[in-house]
């Protein structure tokens, strides 16, 4: 969570309106500390609602991969079970037990044929990838390479969300970054040649990624894991994968076209998705399974009971955990199944292909067209001549609503500025095509402005 210090705003008291409250003194809510009485259940709502308005629309939020649109019947079992704790299995063992079929659905999506995984709910792919890194540094210490001083090390691209950098910092983990290429036609797509060349006895598995997050694109999992077979007859190193598949674990499985990338991969240890992403449910959910519980190391694991019942073996970095998102996962499940989940991933795809043919008619540069993540990726090409930079159109579609923030490219190709959109379930053809009609009108105006522009700050809010 962002880290937050005194602000320097004003430390005045919230003004109330008299629409709320006609009786009410105008020093009687504190902005940064407890009001000394209490106030009514509408003031007090009326007051926060006051202060949201200037948050931006979710559903015009191009950039951001987490879901934005809750069906209103889903809505209501969410707030129906808002209060459930699914961590107390003996008072919610309802919960608990929705909770381990999304983890067989899931199993069994990722072609899991022989179904021993095992897996557990997170807060999100971020907790699901420390806990993958975690067990690996686990497996790695008990093989007995911890000695004189050596360090584990993990093999992973620039491109990469910045979660597994807190992994090897939080575990003291070495991380082996693989650069990516400046060019469009690879970029964010793992070297593979190169991160097998960076393994040693101390690397305790190497990272893809189906869906980067500046550009939506799949690594390629099978000749990565091909490369490490070769490596494993010539040596005798024999390392494992784990796929981050925050996004592409609710899409892939849904394209036709996509290579091998899940437990059909003998390699494959370990795969994380993101529930609240394009798995359609509330935030505050991820998941993350082990082909074979053996690669879980049970000295990871509690056996818990604190809240009563039967202790029950749990691996986590927190303890209390809301059941909601469990449960419209779930019930997510039941109303799309597989027909429904692809019916939206062909329509998000169709919508992608709109945006990227309607930017590269306006003369931009596409990074990624949406052919693997319904994500499409973009840059202005001579900034210089055209007098104003991605910042600008930034700046210039927030004035009709839109965000679509630039920012530039990981490491070893950051003088490279990009902004991205991001085609989720209810990002229609209608609403792709009302922001392409925005961003000729953002380049008109743009154009048509002959003084310098002044500098916008580029803000990256790449990592949603």
């Amino acid at each position: 969570m962002t880290i937050h210090r005194r602000g320097t705003t004003t430390d005045a008291p919230l003004a109330v309106s008299p629409l709320y409250a006609h009786d009410i003194d105008a020093d009687v809510v504190p902005r940064f500390q407890l009001c000394e009485n209490m106030v009514s259940a509408p003031l007090a709502t009326a007051i926060v609602r006051d202060e949201l308005l200037l948050d931006g629309s979710a559903r015009l939020n191009a950039a951001t991969f987490c879901s934005t649109f809750l069906e209103p019947e889903l809505a209501a079992v969410v707030v129906e079970n808002l209060t459930k704790n699914i961590t107390n299995h003996d008072e919610y063992p309802a919960s608990v037990e929705l909770e381990r079929r999304c983890l067989n659905i899931l199993a069994d999506l990722w072609h899991d044929e022989d179904m021993r995984f095992a897996g557990v709910a997170t807060t999100g792919s971020s907790e699901a990838i420390l806990l993958a890194v975690l067990a690996a540094r686990t497996r790695w210490r008990d093989n007995g390479h911890n000695i004189d001083g050596r360090m584990p090390n993990l093999v992973y691209s620039t491109a990469c969300h910045p979660c597994w950098d807190k992994a090897c910092r939080y575990f003291d983990v070495v991380p082996r970054k693989i650069p990516i290429r400046a060019d469009p036609t690879g970029v964010g797509m793992l070297d593979v040649d190169a991160a097998v060349a960076a393994c040693d006895a101390d690397t305790i598995g190497v990272v893809a990624t189906l869906g980067y997050p500046a550009t939506g694109r799949y690594d390629p999992v099978a000749e990565l894991c091909a490369a490490l077979d070769r490596r494993a007859a010539q040596d005798g190193l024999d390392l494992s994968v784990h796929v981050d598949a925050a996004s592409g674990g609710f899409v892939a499985p849904f394209q036709s076209d996509v290579a091998p990338w899940d437990f059909r991969l003998n390699r494959v240890a370990s795969i994380n998705a993101s529930g609240h992403k394009y798995g359609m449910t509330n935030l505050g959910l991820g998941w993350v399974l082990w082909r074979d519980p053996a690669l879980l190391p049970d000295s990871l694991c509690f056996e818990v009971n604190v809240l009563g019942g039967e202790p029950v073996k749990t691996f986590s970095l927190t303890f209390s955990r809301p059941a909601a998102p469990v449960i419209n996962q779930y019930t997510t499940f039941l109303r799309l199944g597989r027909a429904g989940y692809r019916s939206l991933i062909d329509r998000c795809s169709e919508a992608a292909a709109m945006i990227a043919t309607g930017l590269t008619d306006q003369g931009f540069r596409l990074w990624s067209t949406g052919s693997d993540l319904p994500v499409v990726s973009f840059e202005l090409p001579d900034p210089d001549t055209r007098g104003w930079t991605l910042g600008h159109l930034s700046a210039k579609l927030r004035e009709r609503g839109w965000q679509v923030p630039a920012y530039p490219l990981p490491a070893d190709a950051e003088n490279v500025m990009i902004a991205r959109v991001v085609c989720r379930p209810g990002f229609s053809e209608n609403l792709a095509g009302r922001l392409l009609e925005n961003v000729a009108w953002a380049i008109s105006s743009l154009d048509a402005h002959k003084a310098a522009h002044p500098p916008v700050t580029d803000t990256a809010f790449h990592l949603a």
